[in-house]
């Protein structure tokens, strides 16, 4: 199901840097250039929206309707004049009736779902027949390709290298990290059928995500301190970071050894 993908030349490395730590910024800025090219009809899902930054930067529309269950993100989305209605309720028990929206997305959030079957169910359940729902996940690509594993392994320290692996997995809070068959098994399951997908983010732009984890550091205690990522949003003051990134933003897609997937499955 892999194809070549047409992507948006909206710089939305700039636009995520200037608001985020870069590694998260990267990762998000490559996401938001998928939702370009992608029909997502009135009214329209985003199932956990968050604080709305995603949707803010992506999209050139306000969404009918934002849900997630965290308090204080979804006030935050609030002030963003994103969605025209939020939603503070689990995805398993949707206050919205049968066939409600024409469309729906989720951007990163699934992997952290404990009850993720129940979830898809209700999603279902809400989108109108034939409906659109596109989302994007960490693969089975994700815990092999980080690099300090790789390097453990390369050594023989492989119980390192799976500790590693769990720790990381664990500060990254994945509880699903599976493959396309996989999915498909669970989209069928809830009431889904896959249309199409593709890998994106090479080991090479994965490590720079997990490193980022570690120099990103410094950048947490300004966090702290002025509940700023960056001392200022100056453009002149990402240029470096910028440059050594963006190769990994303009990467082609399909990367076949992505450590992440995106799906647009439709609603049988």
């Amino acid at each position: 199901m892999s194809q070549t993908i047409h992507l948006s030349t909206k710089d939305f490395l700039f636009l995520h840097t200037r608001d985020l730590p870069y590694f998260r910024a990267l990762l998000r800025a490559v996401e938001s250039r998928f939702y370009q090219n992608l029909e997502l009809p009135s009214p329209t899902l985003d199932l956990g929206c968050g604080d709305g930054h995603f949707a803010q930067l992506t999209f050139d529309r306000t969404l009918e309707v934002g849900l997630d269950p965290w308090t204080g993100p979804i006030h935050e989305a609030g002030t963003r004049g994103v969605y025209q209605v939020l939603t503070e309720a689990d995805g398993a028990h949707m206050p919205y009736p049968d066939a409600h929206f024409a469309s729906a997305l989720s951007n990163s959030v699934l992997e952290h779902i404990p009850h993720l079957d129940v979830v898809l169910k209700e999603t279902a359940r809400v989108l109108q027949p034939g409906a659109t729902f596109v989302f994007c996940v960490p693969n089975h690509n994700f815990l092999p390709n980080l690099s300090i594993a790789r390097f453990l392994d390369s050594v023989g320290l492989k119980p390192l290298a799976r500790a590693y692996r769990a720790f990381f997995n664990r500060i990254s809070r994945h509880i699903t990290c599976e493959n396309p068959q996989q999915w498909e098994q669970r989209l069928a399951k809830a009431g889904f059928r896959v249309q199409k997908y593709w890998h994106y983010f090479s080991p090479a732009a994965l490590a720079t995500l997990e490193w980022g984890h570690y120099f990103g550091l410094p950048s947490l205690l300004i966090h702290v301190l002025t509940r700023k990522w960056h001392i200022t949003n100056a453009r002149w003051n990402f240029a470096p970071t910028l440059a050594l990134i963006r190769k990994y933003y303009e990467e082609p897609i399909p990367q076949e050894n992505g450590a992440y997937t995106f799906y647009v499955a439709q609603k049988i």
